[in-house]
């Protein structure tokens, strides 16, 4: 980005922020409640902690209730049908509150936002609604706020004609201890049932210098745990002027001084290079786990799909990672009943699975996308049908996942101990981020610790060592 173009961006930010600093106090009388409903994946919870961090900056103190609410935000998902239904339920009950509350703002952003049939019927049908902007315009925020608090008609942006990165915006993180950090925005693959490359464009990589900084600024915070978050994470690099690839970036991380782990989502397996696979092995903060989708077994369904690898090129990628990665652990996503699938395709998915032996599976039965060419697709299997094929995967899957963490027992591990159970138990993950319960003192979370792995029962068990 050009220096003027960020320098006017980060200008304009600071005089909205200055002008809300004397609308606010006037139309409320005190400090204003803001709260962020956040749906979907690890990237809008990292958008949302840049809008909070924007609110704080402009004046909001934040709340997670939105019925004592002065500025309630909806971020939300694009990915799944159930999501979209989530979002316009919890939007239809600020109708109610807004009456309730003068001064009240509503807000939607994010993926679903992004998508002009979902901005028309937001304006059409939820008049209540006062600003919409989909996700390339969260650094304008206070603009908006500001404009429709001091008399502008509802605000609606969606544009697309602004793609850069914007840098340096202030940022609320929800938690100390495991911390989000962005590398990439968009995505340029296009599979045939994902709306995310119509919704967050096309790829967009951030400096190095940048990221570097980030993270070091998080170590410095006392973040045990950082996860590299992309559409594409394999891809980084492209369109940079600078001369680096994702694998040469976890170098760079893993080289900060200091005690804490590197995660990264999602990766594809057609940009898995071998390079990648020896950073891992080679890289002793970073997770030896590889989510790695593969969605479907059946070449034929992976075509369809544009996925652009085959089955066989995927199995050679998991056999090159397990003998160059010590304990590598894999999980993955895997879609059941897309548009055309037969039994015997699906047939072709367990194969892989029960070759691969996944440690766990995020699985769904395949969910129609408006505006993503498999909606228009024909897709005579039933709903039943593709059930009973997704449990059928669930069984296969569940005797792997038993067999898999039964033979952790006996080993012990370096786990991070960052949650205290129902139970009273701690619990951690090991570097290959599988997790492990065992006694101990609330003391011990956010660190470190050797545990002995004793048992499985639903849930491995150990001792502290």
């Amino acid at each position: 980005m050009q220096n003027n173009v960020y320098q006017s961006i980060m200008d304009t930010l600071e005089d909205y922020t200055s002008k809300l600093s004397v609308v606010l106090p006037k139309i409320y009388g005190r400090k204003p409640l803001a709260c962020i409903n956040t749906y979907g994946c690890q990237q809008n919870v990292s958008d949302s902690e840049k809008i909070k961090g924007l609110l704080e900056k402009i004046g909001y103190d934040i709340t997670d209730d939105d019925e004592n609410a002065d500025f309630v935000l909806f971020n939300t998902c694009a990915v799944r049908e159930h999501a979209e239904d989530r979002v316009f339920g919890n939007i239809g009950r600020m109708k109610a509150l807004k009456k309730q509350r003068q001064g009240m703002l509503v807000a939607v952003c994010g993926c679903m936002a992004q998508q002009e049939r979902i901005c028309e019927r937001v304006r059409q049908s939820y008049p209540y609604v006062d600003i919409l902007f989909g996700t390339r315009h969260i650094h304008k925020l206070p603009e908006y706020i500001y404009k429709r608090l001091t008399g502008s008609a509802r605000i609606f942006d969606i544009s697309e004609d602004f793609s850069e990165i914007i840098e340096g915006l202030p940022i609320r993180r929800d938690g100390k201890l495991k911390g989000w950090l962005p590398i990439m925005y968009g995505c340029d693959n296009f599979c045939t049932y994902c709306i995310v490359p119509h919704v967050r464009g096309r790829e967009r990589s951030r400096k190095s210098c940048e990221i570097i900084k980030e993270a070091q600024s998080m170590v410095d915070a006392g973040f045990k745990e950082i996860t590299l978050l992309g559409q594409n994470v394999n891809s980084y690099g492209k369109g940079l002027d600078e001369d680096i690839n994702f694998a040469q970036l976890l170098r760079k991380i893993n080289a900060i001084k200091g005690d804490f782990r590197i995660r990264f989502m999602t990766s594809h397996p057609k940009d898995c290079t071998l390079e990648l696979l020896d950073a891992i092995a080679t890289c002793e903060k970073v997770e030896t786990h590889l989510h790695l989708p593969f969605q479907s077994g059946s070449d034929r369904v992976l075509k369809t799909m544009n996925r652009k690898y085959d089955s066989e090129g995927y199995l050679k990628l998991i056999k090159e990672a397990k003998e160059r990665i010590p304990n590598v652990s894999f999980t993955s996503d895997i879609i059941v009943g897309f548009p055309g699938e037969t039994y015997e395709d699906f047939k072709e998915t367990l194969r892989v699975v029960k070759e691969v032996e996944f440690q766990a599976l995020f699985t769904f039965i395949y969910s129609k996308r408006f505006g993503t060419p498999a909606a228009s697709m024909p897709d005579p299997i039933s709903r039943e049908e593709k059930g009973k094929w997704f449990s059928e995967l669930i069984k296969v899957q569940e005797e792997i996942s038993k067999k898999k963490y039964t033979s952790y027992v006996g080993q012990t591990h370096r786990v991070l101990c960052d949650e205290i159970k129902e139970n009273g138990k701690l619990s951690g993950k090991t570097l290959s981020a599988v997790e492990i319960e065992f006694e101990g003192e609330p003391s011990l979370l956010g660190q470190f610790v050797e545990v002995k792995v004793d048992r499985f029962t639903n849930i491995l068990e150990g001792t502290k060592i």
